[in-house]
């Protein structure tokens, strides 16, 4: 219901937009913009999948060997007891706990290409569990919300698109997205705990979120003594030593347990396809309608209201000039990065809203992009609280980045 709202908003919108700049402004290209638009976007939701039944293919294959190898049932095994109490439906000893926390853990060292095929295994472990396989169930809204609030450890391709901007300290912006991610996640994991009536105040609940927190400020502390050159090639390191050793861990255990690792992988790899293809119609609808709403100036009109407003309240409306890239991010990635680089390449990569535009990418992810492709992925169609939730930990990370970067770049 939320995204058939949002899809026919969407259209209804920029239709409403694009025949109030043929008819009173005289804009005479507007509707071939949006026509333009509707094929590139489905050429591009194609172009998305084609890439993504590769790393499928290559991930659900890892995947299979973790699990007849055992791997999986042991990273289950650590966190249960935090995910027991947040997942609450889900069977204690469960293999998706372990698949979940490999996906959190992708996410964290910012490895996309690692994070989606794993995220989209553990969704669809999660919907042999559901009992209504149109709707979300409470575990698969808590998963996703999570995944869309964008937690970050290390913002790799942030940092490097810093760099190539010509930033004097590419690394500046990395404590700012740290902070302004971990608000977005704590709000989108308070938002689905009081809806599904999960108890936070649970003594192990609390235990962990004191320890990730703890384990955040040790991250924290151990970039801010580096020399600033050096923590762009550290965090890159850190993140891609991680993810191999998660694959050699994967084989070797399975080696060790004698399970025909080759046939195991290609068993898995066999279903990585197939998933592509689930989730084609569900990416060109989303972003087919996202795509209208872009080009027929419906956004730049939203970005105009915002400004008049923000001018009612404070003479520094600085972090209006960004707030594009932070409404964009939600929608389209790739359309929030191109706004990231032109606000670079327009005010300066050192520039408040140059640092600004950055938080904004690296501490939110693509809300609609995640919910079509996860949800698409094992046909799910009511959503319930998962777009409210999950565009709540969005506006989180927006308030919070503005408030962060005047902290920390005036």
């Amino acid at each position: 219901m939320v995204l058939n709202f949002l899809w026919v908003g969407f259209v209804l919108l920029a239709f409403a937009v694009g025949l109030y700049k043929l008819v009173v402004l005289g804009d005479v290209e507007v509707f071939s913009k949006m026509i333009e638009s509707t094929f590139d976007m489905a050429k591009t939701s194609f172009e998305i999948c084609l890439s993504l039944a590769g790393v499928m293919t290559l991930w659900l294959g890892i995947m299979r060997v973790g699990e007849k190898g055992g791997a999986i049932g042991a990273l289950a095994w650590v966190v249960r007891p935090f995910f027991s109490r947040l997942f609450p439906e889900v069977p204690r000893d469960h293999p998706v706990h372990g698949t979940m926390i490999l996906n959190f853990s992708a996410n964290l060292l910012g490895l996309d290409n690692a994070a989606t095929p794993v995220g989209l295994e553990a969704m669809r472990q999660l919907q042999e569990l559901n009992p209504d396989k149109t709707t979300a169930s409470n575990a698969q809204i808590m998963f996703l919300v999570l995944n869309t609030s964008g937690l970050t450890l290390i913002p790799v391709a942030i940092l490097a698109y810093r760099a190539q901007a010509g930033a004097a300290n590419p690394t500046d912006v990395f404590l700012p997205i740290l902070l302004t991610t971990f608000f977005s996640t704590l709000a989108g994991l308070i938002a689905v705990a009081v809806v599904q009536r999960i108890r936070l105040f649970d003594p192990v609940v609390l235990a962990w979120l004191v320890g990730l927190g703890a384990g955040v400020a040790a991250l924290i502390a151990l970039f801010a003594q580096m020399p600033k050159e050096r923590v762009e090639v550290v965090s890159t390191l850190i993140a891609n030593v991680t993810l191999f050793s998660v694959i050699t861990a994967f084989v070797a255990l399975a080696a060790w347990r004698r399970v025909d690792v080759y046939e195991t992988f290609i068993e898995g790899a066999k279903e990585g396809f197939a998933v592509v293809i689930k989730i084609l119609p569900y990416l060109v609808a989303m972003l087919v309608a996202i795509g209208v709403f872009r080009a027929s100036g419906a956004m730049d009109y939203l970005i105009g209201a915002v400004r008049g407003t923000a001018a009612l309240f404070s003479d520094d409306t600085r972090f209006v000039e960004a707030l594009p890239t932070g409404l964009m991010k939600p929608l389209s990635g790739s359309g929030a990065r191109g706004l990231m680089l032109e606000a670079m390449h327009t005010h300066g990569a050192d520039s408040f809203i140059g640092r600004l535009v950055c938080t904004f990418q690296g501490a939110t992810d693509t809300t609609f992009y995640i919910i079509a492709v996860y949800f698409g992925s094992v046909g799910v169609r009511q959503t319930r609280h998962a777009v409210p939730c999950g565009l709540l930990a969005d506006l989180t990370a927006v308030v919070a980045g503005i408030l962060v970067a005047y902290v920390f770049f005036g």
